[in-house]
């Protein structure tokens, strides 16, 4: 899995949420989790700042389950991507 992968998906994902009605934290949240994604995509990190980026990521996952399915998906995705290439 490679940096694209991730980038693909991010973009599949924003893709998803532009015509999903979402709240405006929740909308904040997930432009505030792209942005730290792709920072730990071009920037060595440490592991408490990746730990930070994943959980965020799992708290909108949950968020998203019940009431957008579809972007609850490809949030997963993304967690698992991440988890792939070792972020």
């Amino acid at each position: 899995m490679s940096n694209e992968k991730i980038r693909e998906l991010l973009v599949k994902l924003q893709d998803e949420v532009q015509d999903t009605e979402l709240d405006a934290d929740t909308r904040s949240s997930l432009r505030d989790l792209d942005s730290a994604i792709h920072e730990l995509l071009v920037s060595a990190t440490s592991e408490q700042k990746i730990t930070s980026v994943t959980e965020r990521a799992k708290l909108l996952e949950a968020k998203f389950a019940i009431n957008h399915p579809t972007v609850e998906r490809f949030m997963r995705e993304v967690i698992d991507t991440l988890a792939k290439i070792g972020v």
